[in-house]
């Protein structure tokens, strides 16, 4: 039976509160921490440094999940896992070389992940699954919250899911795929019968009075799945 996990990410949270949003959502229910790190470079968009995640860690008794979006990566892959990340994601094309920076994520006893762009083919995980514990699937343009889910992402993961499974089946080691990107109560059924096994949403959970009452209709939803 596929465990779900839930990961809030704090791009949509108050940032002048970020530790007691950080407290909020995992007493809500979270069983992660999605940290986007955006450079103004590979995405139009400027938010967290390392500083802004090691201050956030003594908050989260979850695993902390930071996604990458910065270009090149290598750099702050090390100044990120020295910061307390738990999870390091970053996108292919950021990275000169896919398999030495997977590799820097693993020497610093983190989990390691790649991100794929809705654009991003799939072939790109082939050849490194064996360094993977998690694909990210971007359902939308990355850069910005608050974006609608781009439909298609549907039958990519369909795809992911399928190349997961076996290699799985050959291996015995399991790849978590999380999906990112206008992730709401009413598609998140659909996102899990695809195949989807973890699940980040900012302005779902953050722009809400109540964060368990979301939490908990998201695991509502996917009971049905």
């Amino acid at each position: 039976m596929t465990t779900y996990r839930i990961a809030p990410s704090i791009l949509s949270a108050d940032c002048a509160r970020l530790g007691e949003e950080v407290s909020a959502v995992i007493a809500a229910g979270a069983d992660l921490i999605h940290f986007d790190v955006m450079d103004n470079h590979y995405v139009p968009n400027l938010t967290f440094g390392p500083m802004v995640c090691a201050a956030v860690k003594p908050y989260a008794s979850v695993p902390v999940d930071v996604h990458l979006m910065v270009e090149p990566v290598d750099d702050l892959i090390q100044a990120f896992a020295k910061a307390g990340t738990d999870i390091i994601t970053f996108h292919p094309e950021a990275s000169r070389h896919v398999d030495r920076s997977l590799s820097l994520i693993k020497d610093a006893g983190c989990q390691a992940g790649l991100v794929l762009n809705p654009a991003t083919s799939v072939s790109v995980l082939e050849n490194v699954l064996n360094r993977l514990d998690m694909v990210l699937l971007m359902s939308v343009n990355p850069g910005f919250g608050g974006q609608s889910f781009i439909a298609h992402t549907l039958e990519k993961i369909r795809r992911v899911r399928a190349l997961l499974d076996e290699y799985e089946a050959k291996s015995g080691r399991r790849i978590a795929l999380e999906v990112d990107g206008g992730i709401k109560t009413d598609n998140i059924a659909a996102v899990a019968a695809a195949g989807a096994d973890t699940f980040v949403a900012g302005s779902a959970i953050f722009n809400q009075p109540d964060y368990k009452a979301v939490i908990d209709a998201m695991r509502q939803e996917l009971a049905k799945v």
